[in-house]
């Protein structure tokens, strides 16, 4: 039995209002939160500590971008203990999430959650992204909460191979950021995006490298 079961009808709540099936992801969400949960309070791996408050800020706020991600290999940097990389690869199955952590404690969590929940799309790199030394292989990058986008494609740009994007979390409207993005890099698009039960802003900013120049 998952001592998280009372969470059920809310979780399931959010995933239907985010556009997703109920089930069977809601079990294996709320399978990887108690996982999470459990080793939090060992490990420090969030500064969230209330499961009600992660499955909301956690969960249902990483699965919010979900319809802007496409199937492919998706590199997500800086991912913590999974997040959004995790409920991504459970959502959607056609990504193959490579989750690049290089905190050695958050990387050994990663790597029981992909063996114990079974996540065939996914794997671990006990990494910094900028020594992820796979150019060019991921149609998309993503990072939730690493930095500037600037400084996430400083570090990860290398990664992306020719059209491919950047998506990045952000709260307020990134304005500042987007008009310190590096020459050869532009918005592609700028989405609000509605999390189920959180209050405040979110917003999705896609990436993309300028076209090149005709002769």
């Amino acid at each position: 039995m998952n001592p998280l079961s009372y969470l059920l009808p809310e979780l399931e709540s959010g995933l239907v209002a985010l556009g997703l099936p109920a089930q069977p992801l809601a079990g294996r969400l709320l399978d990887y939160l108690a996982l999470l949960d459990r080793w939090n309070k060992t490990y420090n791996l969030t500064a969230v500590r209330d499961p009600r408050a992660m499955l909301t800020r956690h969960l249902l706020d990483s699965l919010s971008m979900w319809p802007h991600v496409g199937d492919g290999p998706l590199a997500d940097l800086g991912t913590g203990p999974g997040l959004p990389g995790i409920p991504l690869a459970m959502a959607c199955p056609g990504l193959q999430v490579t989750l690049v952590e290089s905190n050695g404690k958050k990387a050994r969590f990663l790597r029981e959650a992909v063996r114990s929940l079974g996540l065939a799309n996914a794997r671990v790199l006990e990494s910094r992204a900028e020594a992820v030394a796979e150019p060019g292989a991921y149609g998309q990058i993503t990072a939730r909460a690493m930095d500037t986008l600037a400084g996430i494609l400083a570090v990860g740009g290398h990664l992306l191979a020719p059209g491919g994007r950047l998506l990045a979390m952000k709260g307020q409207r990134p304005d500042a950021e987007i008009a310190a993005l590096p020459p050869g890099w532009r918005v592609e698009s700028l989405q609000p995006l509605a999390v189920p039960g959180l209050d405040g802003d979110r917003h999705l900013v896609c990436v993309t490298r300028e076209p090149p120049q005709a002769a």
